[in-house]
């Protein structure tokens, strides 16, 4: 059965490929006058829910391979993951790219450990990459994850800076680890500086349904509920949930922090920019070019790479000016985690 869907999947990969260049794939063949010549890395991504577009987490990644290509001149082929779908319509994603010609993988996202791992075993001379998981290790796997219990301390700090009435909220797309670190690093930051006020936590929905990354419609009810609670400040770990959280916090006349990307300036979030005072920055497409670029380049190296605040892997963002009276005091936390005088735990 893996072999028929295999096939199936290489052929509706192929007319996928020969349809989508010049219209579904920016990176798609062909350049234009002046750009660099096309390279030998060839490379494919497969997103997580929601994918290009969801404003947040895939949209980071999104960016790394714009970029890539604009400065590298790579060739590119990007795949989205459906909501509900097992691993092995994972991994079978990832062969789809490994035999279709990409030398140069990247799974974006924990949801591919398993995948990968299985995918990576069979295709040894493909360079591949895991965003956000140090699963699995094999020599041609390079595991990009991020300090995001670090950038989450910063806004934290920024939140209850921010809160007048002492509670703030944290809303968590899905209740797994990674997500975890998100809520312990916000509410150490909260607590930092307002060491009596209350953290309500919500978590969109449980493992194995990851649907609370891309469900507007819960973030927007757990945002609700949290303001008519007495929260004034919510910050929402949960990919294009967070929409739902904003729009909520507008209609309240409440404050919204966002994540991954800098969410007050995308297109798609428009009509409540003006609540986002700040966004938990967490730079995938920095990891995501980083790594096309070491392949092209033949510095490919396998293991993990740990992308914190030092390294400039995670920040706050300051967009809108609605926080340039407190940045001061939030540099100066950001450079006692960088220098160690505060450890930040990612558990609670």
């Amino acid at each position: 059965m893996r072999g028929v869907r295999l096939a199936a999947g290489l052929f509706a990969l192929g007319l996928g490929l020969a349809s989508c260049a010049s219209d579904t794939q920016p990176g798609g063949g062909g350049g234009t006058s002046g750009a660099p010549a096309p390279s030998s890395v060839k490379v494919g991504l497969a997103y997580d829910i929601g994918g290009r577009g969801d404003q947040s987490f895939n949209d980071s990644a999104a960016r790394g391979l714009d970029k890539a290509k604009a400065e590298l001149g790579v060739e590119f082929t990007e795949l989205e993951a459906a909501q509900g779908e097992t691993d092995a319509q994972k991994e079978d994603r990832l062969r789809q790219l490994a035999e279709s010609g990409h030398n140069t993988v990247i799974a974006v996202g924990f949801a591919y450990e398993k995948a990968l791992a299985a995918a990576a075993a069979d295709y040894p001379e493909v360079k591949f990459a895991i965003i956000d998981s140090g699963a699995p290790e094999a020599a041609n796997v390079a595991n990009l994850t991020f300090a995001e219990e670090q950038g989450s301390f910063l806004v934290g700090v920024v939140a209850g800076l921010k809160s007048k009435t002492g509670s703030v909220g944290f809303i968590g797309g899905v209740n797994v680890p990674l997500i975890v670190k998100f809520e312990a690093g916000f509410e150490q930051g909260v607590k930092a500086v307002k060491p009596d006020a209350k953290v309500q936590a919500k978590y969109l929905t449980q493992p194995p349904d990851f649907t609370g990354f891309n469900d507007p419609a819960k973030g927007e009810t757990a945002a609700n509920g949290m303001f008519d609670a007495g929260v004034d400040v919510v910050y929402a770990a949960a990919g294009g949930s967070g929409g739902g959280a904003f729009k909520a916090a507008k209609a309240k006349g409440k404050l919204g922090i966002g994540v991954d990307s800098d969410q007050y300036n995308l297109p798609a979030l428009a009509d409540v920019k003006d609540v986002i005072i700040t966004s938990m920055i967490k730079n995938v497409d920095v990891a995501v070019f980083d790594f096309i670029k070491s392949v092209k380049e033949n510095q490919f190296k396998a293991g993990p790479k740990v992308y914190d605040l030092a390294a400039g892997g995670v920040s706050f963002s300051t967009s809108g000016g609605k926080v340039d009276d407190i940045v001061p005091q939030v540099e100066e936390y950001k450079a006692k985690i960088v220098s160690g005088e505060i450890t930040v735990k990612a558990t609670k």
